[in-house]
């Protein structure tokens, strides 16, 4: 196995991560990388929102707002760099929303191959609160933009089990066309 085919094998979720973190102009190298997932009418209807440093604790206010509570969720400290993944849709288009979507999760989730490849440490949360108004304001998204979630990323923690995921039988996914 070599390139992609590796990566993807290889890929795991890292829910705990170290306080390193990739360099902007790392990010940059591998979200250009990462664009290049199949795009119908080439819309590129995504864009990654980076979220450092204090940053994380004004996320973290948002989550609490949303779930009416006061303070700071601790959620965003688990990782040094967050990644806010943004469907951007385009209404000129006769691309479905769905495909955009698709689009956006697809450029997230390469994205998390190539900095797991690169040696990072990912996981990617989401759940209710990409959809609270009080999150949106936060990351300032714009009428027809939605959160995804958030990859968050830090290095992996030496001398802890990778934790790989059992094998996937291909075969029981596969099917032929009745």
């Amino acid at each position: 196995m070599t390139g992609a085919l590796e990566a993807a094998t290889a890929r795991r979720s890292w829910s705990k991560v170290t306080d390193e973190a990739p360099s902007h102009d790392e990010l940059v190298r591998l979200v250009s990388a990462a664009g290049r997932v199949a795009d119908h009418s080439s819309l590129r209807p995504w864009r990654l929102i980076e979220i450092r440093g204090d940053r994380r604790v004004r996320l973290g206010r948002a989550l609490n707002k949303a779930e009416g509570k006061r303070g700071v969720s601790t959620k965003p400290l688990r990782a040094p760099l967050l990644l806010a993944v943004v469907v951007s849709y385009s209404k000129k288009s006769k691309v479905p929303r769905w495909e955009q979507e698709a689009v956006a999760s697809g450029v997230a989730h390469m994205l998390s191959l190539l900095l797991d490849e690169a040696g990072w440490g990912v996981f990617w949360r989401t759940g209710d609160a990409t959809r609270a108004k009080a999150v949106a304001k936060a990351h300032k998204l714009g009428k027809r933009e939605e959160l995804l979630g958030w990859l968050y990323v830090g290095g992996k923690p030496v001398g802890r089990d990778s934790g790989r995921r059992r094998t996937i039988d291909g075969e029981a996914f596969l099917t032929l066309m009745p």
